[in-house]
């Protein structure tokens, strides 16, 4: 197969996908790397469905990468996760409507295209986390303990552009990571960013069938076959706070070989089902064409 990657700058030196880039290598696969954020782009030509099997984004919220992903989708390329599955994990805002009418256990979320409207969230619903609706990585998210402490806050907002705010849940101080690849998921254990003042090291831990379910039905409802979600146990119960499509899947056995086998599949499932529905292997409609000769 030949593969395209999207790899953000941030992303360039790291291990996860560039593991997994060499491992599609030596299997005799070939790999095309694009670095939307470092290269000029000629959008008019940066896409022509047929030459990839699939093109891969590995990049950050906001990031180039996902418009150029987008462009090749427009073009009928299959791309891994799907980019309209990726548009929608990647605006917290968006994410937060899509998935709460979709019944899955989200905190109450605001939306606020500056931060002076923040003033409107109601007094009960403090302390709130607020951070911004394209971050990543934990990027400038903020605990505010009360309105009061909004208001010294404001300046350290500014700028963020439209800003998401969720009441906060009541934690232990770590989050449980749950990682999907290859129909499988993983679970971790980590420091919550709201309390560095923790040390627990970042750990492997049994999945109860509880928050396996809800990471499955996140899946489902977004579209996505490579991606992880952020669990807190709050006093209700399990609560995601942060849904990532194809995140580092840290503490993953063999993750590189499992991400691979992954993206082969998924490229080969999607490759097969266009020739089924009579498409041509970039999705484009088969018109006057001789039957496509198995390679």
């Amino acid at each position: 197969m030949r593969l395209c990657f999207l790899l953000e700058e941030c992303y360039r030196h790291d291990g996860m996908p560039n593991e997994v880039i060499r491992q599609l290598i030596s299997w005799g696969h070939e790999v095309d790397v694009i670095r939307p954020g470092g290269s000029l782009l000629r959008m008019t030509g940066a896409v022509e469905a047929g030459i990839h099997d699939a093109w891969v984004l590995k990049t950050v919220s906001g990031g180039p990468g996902l418009v150029l992903l987008e462009a090749a989708a427009a073009a009928g390329v299959t791309t891994i996760n799907d980019a309209r599955s990726i548009r929608g994990v990647r605006d917290k805002a968006l994410a937060a409507a899509i998935g709460a009418h979709s019944g899955l256990p989200l905190p109450r979320t605001y939306a606020a295209a500056s931060p002076e409207l923040l003033r409107e969230v109601p007094d009960a619903d403090f302390p709130l986390v607020v951070k911004p609706a394209d971050g990543s990585s934990g990027r400038a998210v903020h605990l505010v303990l009360s309105p009061a402490q909004l208001e010294e806050k404001l300046p350290l907002l500014a700028g963020e552009g439209m800003l998401i705010a969720q009441p906060y849940v009541p934690n232990s101080g770590t989050d449980i990571k749950v990682y999907a690849v290859g129909g499988e998921l993983f679970a971790t254990e980590r420091n919550s960013p709201l309390h560095p003042e923790r040390t627990v090291r970042e750990r492997g831990i049994p999945l109860s069938k509880e928050i396996a379910d809800i990471a499955a039905e996140v899946g489902s409802v977004f579209g996505l076959d490579l991606y992880g979600i952020d669990v807190l146990l709050g006093p209700e119960g399990p609560v995601v706070v942060d849904v990532n499509d194809f995140p580092s899947f840290r503490q993953v056995p063999d993750a590189a070989v499992r991400v691979a086998r992954a993206v082969l599949g998924l490229a080969q499932n999607r490759k097969s089902s266009n020739l089924r529905h009579g498409r041509s292997e970039g999705g484009v409609p088969l018109q006057r064409r001789a039957p496509a000769v198995p390679r």
